[in-house]
């Protein structure tokens, strides 16, 4: 049987092809999204370009709740049906899956530099099988963990993304009022994003915390992805409202981390995913966002037991979606 496995992102979307019972990707392609009204032309696209017919079945991995067989994209105008899946491309059979359940069903099999760089080995390695936790930012902040039920792994999808922001210190307390003057509601996807890092950027040129340079104006006002630019320059420490966008950034990464790790105690270990991690890594290991991490009172020397890692793997929700179709029916 051949599966297809698809990774439906609000910025991109990733297929990929896999002859049953082998686990290996072939014709591994990517599309941007938005250049789509769906997710049904997108499909077609990518069989014609890899000249093959409609496979037997499909997992998607989608961002966004899904609940019986039905999903609608948080950041694309985008509904998806399984049932509607099957009638419109002629699959036998389609499961819809969240975009973090699929990352979590991973999460088991990551292993080796090429997929994880490790933060913090915290005890080491558990002894037996614990609970592991997953949040990724990209064009949103995706959650996700794995409960260990005694004899499997068992993923379990969440929006802990939308939940409310705490500030913990004077400056997060003024980035929190700016962003609910301009919002309403704050949470942590607001500044744990893409458009997070536009936000802070835009919070630290506003409130006088420094001043935008000519450059930096220029490139955002060219910029397809304003996210992607403040992050680059905020890595390098080449501007300074980028380099305090990016400080505000993985300060709360680290704090939402911890908040995900305490909230699933975690020992198994908690994973960045998405594909700003990767892009931000230097900046992740210089101890701020650690620092964030473990600041939790009373419950810091807990979470020094924890290992925290950074996902590199960019199909680790393909990877997952396989793992997803073992279990259909």
């Amino acid at each position: 049987m051949t599966l297809l496995v698809g990774d439906i992102g609000g910025t991109k979307t990733a297929f990929a092809l896999i002859e049953e019972p082998s686990a290996q990707l072939t014709h591994v392609a990517r599309y941007p999204s938005a250049d789509f009204p769906g997710l049904e032309p997108i499909v077609q696209r990518f069989l014609s370009d890899c000249g093959v017919s409609v496979p037997e079945r499909a997992v998607f991995a989608v961002a966004g709740p899904v609940d019986e067989g039905q999903a609608r994209i948080t950041n694309l105008p985008w509904f998806l049906s399984e049932a509607h899946l099957v009638s419109a491309l002629g699959f036998e059979q389609v499961r819809l899956i969240n975009d973090f359940e699929a990352v979590a069903y991973a999460l088991p099999i990551l292993q080796g530099p090429e997929q994880i760089v490790t933060l913090s080995a915290g005890a080491g390695a558990p002894k037996s099988p614990k609970n592991m936790a997953v949040l990724g930012a990209g064009t949103g902040l995706g959650e996700a963990f794995v409960v260990w039920t005694g004899t499997c792994y068992q993923p379990v999808a969440t929006e802990g993304g939308h939940a409310d922001f705490a500030p913990r210190d004077d400056l997060e307390g003024k980035l929190f009022c700016y962003l609910r003057e301009r919002y309403g509601h704050v949470s942590w996807e607001r500044i744990v994003s893409g458009m997070g890092l536009r936000d802070l950027y835009a919070f630290a040129k506003d409130t006088g915390l420094a001043s935008e340079t000519l450059r930096v104006q220029q490139l955002l006002e060219s910029a397809d992805d304003a996210g992607a630019v403040i992050g680059g320059q905020g890595l390098r420490r080449e501007d300074p409202l980028s380099t305090i966008a990016v400080d505000l950034f993985v300060r709360s990464y680290g704090a939402e981390a911890g908040n995900l790790a305490l909230k699933t105690m975690a020992r198994g270990g908690v994973f960045l995913a998405g594909g700003i991690a990767p892009k931000l890594l230097p900046r992740l290991q210089d101890g701020a966002f650690l620092n964030a991490f473990l600041d939790k009172g009373r419950f810091r020397p807990l979470l020094e037991t924890f290992p925290v890692h950074v996902i590199v793997e960019p199909s680790t929700a393909l990877f997952g979606a396989i793992e997803a179709a073992k279990t259909m029916r």
